[in-house]
């Protein structure tokens, strides 16, 4: 049984180093990628306040197919370049999106999402899916976020890729 929780940290610091070491912990021996892309997945959604949306998409042929995730039902198909999610498989770079209904083409799977993070996973020097966090509040996400979540995929990238 695996008992993982965030400390009462008041920095984001703190709290991607815990995230980080319990993603870690569970994936680091498991060589099945659903497996850790589903458990990754619930731990974003244990660890990370005010998300309605965490999970992956997996790159497939040219287009990024929905893999295991938390929230509610979700597009099952992106093509490249096409929305926050297409952006950042596209462009191999971190799309942080403050206002995704200012964001052009952006695919509103949900409706109640306002902002937006979503980071390339990498292996090999190319792109092979990405991680997809929403939130209804405007602006959830930082630079702060940007740089935990880039380093949890840095860790995990040949685990779920």
């Amino acid at each position: 049984m695996y008992d993982f929780a965030p400390t009462d940290a008041a920095d984001k610091a703190t709290l991607y180093a815990d995230l980080l070491s319990a993603a870690d912990a569970l994936t680091g021996a498991e060589p099945d990628s659903v497996a850790n892309m589903a458990n990754v997945s619930a731990l974003l959604w244990q660890f990370l306040p005010d998300l309605n949306w965490a999970g992956f998409y997996r790159l497939v042929g040219d287009e990024l197919v929905l893999g295991p995730f938390q929230g509610k039902p979700a597009c099952i198909r992106i093509p490249m370049g096409r929305g926050v999610c297409g952006a950042a498989a596209a462009t191999g770079e971190t799309q942080l999106v403050e206002d995704v209904h200012a964001f052009p083409g952006h695919i509103a799977c949900d409706a109640a999402s306002a902002s937006e993070i979503v980071v390339p996973i990498l292996r090999d020097g190319r792109v092979v899916g990405v991680l997809d966090l929403d939130s209804p509040k405007p602006a959830r996400f930082d630079s702060d976020d940007t740089a935990g979540l880039e380093a949890l995929v840095a860790v995990i990238a040949a685990r779920v890729g």
